[in-house]
């Protein structure tokens, strides 16, 4: 066998491993259950506590203040006041 027979070999087992590496990672990545996900995500979980807890976080980082947290509570659970008249 010659430089190329060697050379070709070992480019063939390279590629082989690397194959046999990605399949492994999507696999696990398939199989991986996200556990830190936002709860709209979760079995049994209503979408709007995955809203609702996303605005409670922005109001703890100072994002938004109380007027604002509480207008938006609102709104999300479908108590917003009506129109105002000007």
């Amino acid at each position: 066998m010659g430089a190329w027979g060697w050379f070709a070999m070992s480019f063939t087992t390279l590629i082989v491993w690397a194959l046999l590496l990605a399949a492994i990672v999507l696999v696990v990545r398939a199989l991986r259950h996200d556990t830190d996900g936002p709860a709209a995500s979760k079995p049994g979980a209503s979408p709007s506590e995955g809203v609702e807890n996303l605005l409670a976080e922005r109001f703890a980082r100072g994002e938004i203040d109380d007027e604002e947290y509480q207008r938006r509570l609102a709104v999300l659970r479908g108590n917003a006041p009506g129109p105002r008249a000007t």
